[in-house]
């Protein structure tokens, strides 16, 4: 077990914890990403002057030679970057280079179905159901007929801060941007109809006037996906023991979805909700010896033993059922009676027709059970199988690969090709190869004698199936994304740190390598469904000292950045790289110097990386997406001015008013970045 792992019993307590992030749940003796990284330059003799200067040595001519040749020979037509770089800032506006316009569209409460009641801080919990959710996450944009100017932009929304969202009433009161108000003991029915309402997903059409500007529109299409929406339940746990709940006695349907951060598109054009940090949101007061007596479905993952949950929705005073669920302690004769099962409802990945508003959102198991940060699909090629890789978004957590038993027809494919499979977990090797280790019945010690009953049980307890299979402990894997001209696959993995317990301080809880940094791999032959492939660093996240680039050259004042997230080519293989600095850590200590969250762009066929946007006070930069011409982007801003301290708070002093000014409360809102001379946006 690493030193980071034991520096804090209190998950809370981390210098660079936000409000959601799990407990430490994996306690296996896997090796994690970083022993890997260590082992591998032992083994290349490289001397040890502090990890960023020895991962340098990693960049040149190591694993990707597939990669190397096609970027090599591509690159000699020119890069793809063609904007001078924005400078870090620490301002509350958002910045683009000389040459761009912004537009912000659809802030959280703007009106988009039913009665299309207006935003302001006294809406209801269910004005909130008709509006656009808060705190927008991953996003896509579906064009109508093929169009650049008119479409469906379909957006996660992953969580709440309900002192904004309470305004109104939790004004002057010195509360974290977490905290929620109880009265004796309980919670306000329609707080908590409101926050439920204000997470999930919005389907909105939304179109460009003959002046340039976008605006939503009315539209039958347009509805929200909300932590109440009835679900299906496909794949192998549909109808299993393992879902049975008082709402859905045949385990075959739950209510809602939760904390959804990035997302997926298929193949045949339908959005897919990843579920992240869903564990917090339910409370197990069950005991055993006056101790917690949680089941190991509940316990790997982080629900709450004890105490309140997150928001303590199940503490609603009208006792609602929809509300009581929350709580998965055992109250009735048998799991048809209460909802202790009802968290392994959660943790899927849910699919979305945007437009079919008639038909119910599907969670898909065979994708496996965890903190789903998203899922980003291979290039479909028909007769092939279909391929998907997702990242369990917590500290030590695994990377994964699904591949369908059936090939892509693309007259034919539909959301049943992810309920047949393999589902797979990375083990990453010191020599720079790897395996794909499939989590499947009789496989990889994943038996009965071990534990797992058959494969609804792998599923259900995912984690726990790729502990026993040996998965490399990564260093919390978040988005993914898939050159569309190599084939090659690079995920952000958010904080990388190795250090002991005396170098930790709030401004350095990651000593020597507390950026993070993006990994690349390619699969064995070029085939995305392959059980092994080859893998490299492709950029180390730091400071002009300890960052690096590319091609492994240091990171200069146009492009350090800290806390890789967000991640997406778009269609010319321009690779967009957002970051989400921790707020308690955002423009302090060595943060300082990286100022707000960012958006980076980078070639990855020259090395070239610039920084294209810098956002506004205490968000997080997520979510990208563009027109099928490359002459929009729309980039998500999340949480603008959750730093703002507790006592300034009390005091009516944010540290934010984006998007609106004057007194206003922040708004998560979307970007639409545009050139003024109407060309691609990035060349």
């Amino acid at each position: 077990m690493s030193a980071y792992e034991q520096d804090y019993p209190d998950h809370t307590q981390s210098p660079d914890y936000q409000p959601g992030d799990e407990p430490r749940c994996n306690l296996s003796a896997n090796e994690t990403f970083h022993d890997v990284l260590e082992s591998r330059l032992k083994r290349r003799d490289v001397l040890v002057g502090g990890l960023a200067t020895a991962v340098g040595a990693l960049f040149a001519g190591t694993a990707l030679n597939t990669v190397a040749r096609v970027a090599t020979a591509q690159a000699a037509s020119g890069g793809l970057v063609g904007f001078q770089s924005v400078p870090v800032s620490s301002a509350d506006t958002v910045v683009v280079p000389k040459g761009y316009k912004v537009q912000v569209l659809a802030p959280w409460g703007t009106p988009i179905s039913g009665a299309m009641p207006a935003f302001a801080p006294s809406n209801s919990g269910a004005d909130q159901a008709q509006q656009m959710g808060m705190h927008h996450d991953g996003m896509h944009f579906f064009p109508i007929d093929g169009s650049a100017t008119d479409g469906l932009l379909v957006m996660n929304h992953e969580y709440v801060e309900p002192r904004f969202l309470h305004s109104a009433r939790y004004a002057g009161k010195e509360l974290k941007s977490s905290e929620v108000l109880l009265e004796n003991g309980k919670r306000a029915d329609d707080e908590v109809l409101k926050e439920m309402n204000g997470h999930g997903i919005s389907v909105v059409r939304v179109k460009r006037g003959t002046d340039g500007a976008w605006a939503v529109v009315s539209d039958p299409h347009n509805r929200r996906v909300t932590a109440l929406t009835p679900m299906e339940i496909s794949g192998p746990v549909r109808g299993t023991a393992h879902l049975v709940t008082k709402y859905s006695p045949d385990g075959t349907r739950t209510r809602g979805t939760l904390n959804n951060c990035a997302h997926g598109v298929t193949p045949w054009n339908t959005y897919l909700a990843a579920e992240e940090n869903w564990a917090g949101y339910f409370r197990n007061g069950d005991q055993q010896d006056q101790k917690p007596n949680l089941p190991r479905e509940q316990a790997r993952y982080g629900v709450r033993a004890g105490g309140m949950s997150r928001y303590g929705w199940e503490l609603a005073e009208g006792g609602a059922d929809a509300y009581v669920r929350f709580d998965a302690s055992s109250t009735g004769d048998s799991a048809a009676e209460d909802y202790r099962n009802e968290p392994n409802g959660f943790g899927w990945v849910v699919e979305i027709d945007p437009f079919d508003p008639g038909k119910a959102p599907v969670k898909r198991t065979h994708l496996g059970r965890f903190a789903h940060e998203g899922v980003v699909f291979a290039p479909a090629v028909a007769g092939k199988p279909v391929v998907a890789y997702a990242g369990d978004d917590a500290r030590f957590e695994y990377i994964y690969k699904f591949v369908s038993a059936r090939p892509y027809d693309p007259t034919t494919a539909s959301g049943a090709l992810l309920d047949a499979g393999t589902l797979y977990v990375a083990r990453f090797n010191a020599d720079g190869s790897g395996d794909w280790l499939a989590l499947a019945p009789g496989q990889n010690g994943l038996t009965p004698e071990n534990g797992f009953a058959d494969l609804a049980d792998i599923l259900v307890n995912t984690r726990l199936a790729a502990d026993k299979a040996g998965a490399t402990k990564m260093d919390r894997p978040e988005w993914g994304a898939v050159d569309p001209r190599t084939g090659a696959v690079y995920f952000t993995l958010t904080n990388n740190s190795r250090r002991t317990e005396d170098q930790v301080d709030p401004a350095n809880p990651r000593a020597k390598s507390q950026y993070g940094h993006i990994i690349r791999w390619t699969e064995a032959r070029g085939d995305h469904a392959a059980t092994s492939f080859q893998w490299d660093i492709f950029v180390l996240g730091g400071d002009e000292q300890a960052g690096r680039g590319p091609n492994g050259q240091k990171l200069t004042a146009d492009n350090i950045f800290a806390c890789p997230d967000g991640l997406w080519f778009d269609s010319e293989a321009r690779l967009w790289i957002q970051t989400d600095i921790g707020e308690s850590a955002q423009n302090k200590g060595d943060m300082a110097v990286m100022g707000n969250n960012q958006m980076l762009c980078a070639d990855p066929a020259t090395g070239e990386m610039r920084r294209f946007l810098t956002g506004p006070i205490g968000q997080e930069i997520t979510g990208i997406t563009g027109t099928p011409d490359g002459r929009t982007i729309f980039v998500n801003v999340q949480h603008p001015g959750a730093t703002t301290a507790p006592k300034d708070w009390a005091a009516g002093k944010l540290v934010s008013h984006w998007p609106d000014g004057g007194s206003a409360i922040p708004r998560s809102a979307t970007l639409v970045i545009f050139r003024e001379d109407g060309g691609v946006v990035g060349s």
